[in-house]
């Protein structure tokens, strides 16, 4: 089932708001459709604006798409530093801590699930090097790793291939939940497998 965008009738707003009413509507359209299935004139539609009133805050369908995923990770950053706290540089995590900050990542995953779906999708369509947010993915997917590899230093020989393993586990088990439409708690079936993935003793141990 996809949640659907109703057309909005046409109301002043401050830029900012404007903008961010642009992004999400953008995001529930292209998580239904993908890129491909998008136009601007929808977003207009479903703003409740002209295809140049769109235009007038994103350039370009291209730099309307970007500007979403950028959001999106920004907005998703904001949350895991206000919970864990924010540092300059990654911290190496020992296995609880490595636990409870993915598990954190996947809880949060499981509140949004249009997000996820939106990034599936376009994470498919990207894999084609003409896809305007290829650099993009790209650029993430090796910082998702990095970031990773550096928290998870100190519990294995080889920490990048432990980043890849998580990564993989979480794509995976992301995509199968949106497959089952609501017959699978993400959050629960994360905690069983980090466990696991983790060697650690969780007992006590937040999500």
């Amino acid at each position: 089932m996809t949640a659907s965008v109703t057309p909005r009738t046409r109301t002043r707003l401050p830029a900012a708001d404007r903008r961010h009413q642009i992004l999400s509507a953008t995001a529930t359209l292209i998580a239904q459709r993908g890129y491909f299935g998008l136009s601007v004139q929808d977003v207009a539609h479903a703003c409740g604006l002209t295809v140049p009133g769109v235009l007038h805050h994103f350039p370009s369908k291209d730099e309307l798409l970007l500007a979403v995923l950028a959001h999106r990770d920004s907005e998703d950053a904001a949350a895991l530093a206000a919970q864990f706290g924010e540092t300059q540089e990654p911290v190496a995590l020992d296995g609880v801590q490595a636990h409870r900050v993915c598990a954190a990542i996947m809880e949060r995953n499981a509140r949004q699930p249009e997000l996820i779906r939106l990034f599936v999708v376009l994470g498919a369509e990207a894999l084609t090097p003409d896809h305007p947010a290829h650099d993009f993915f790209r650029a993430r997917r090796k910082r998702t790793l990095a970031l990773f590899a550096a928290a998870f230093a100190a519990l294995a020989a080889d920490p990048r291939a432990l980043a890849r393993h998580v990564v993989a586990l979480m794509d995976g088990l992301q995509l199968q939940w949106l497959e089952a439409d609501g017959e699978i708690d993400l959050a629960a079936e994360w905690r069983r497998v980090s466990r696991t993935l983790f060697a650690a003793d969780v007992d006590g141990a937040s999500g």
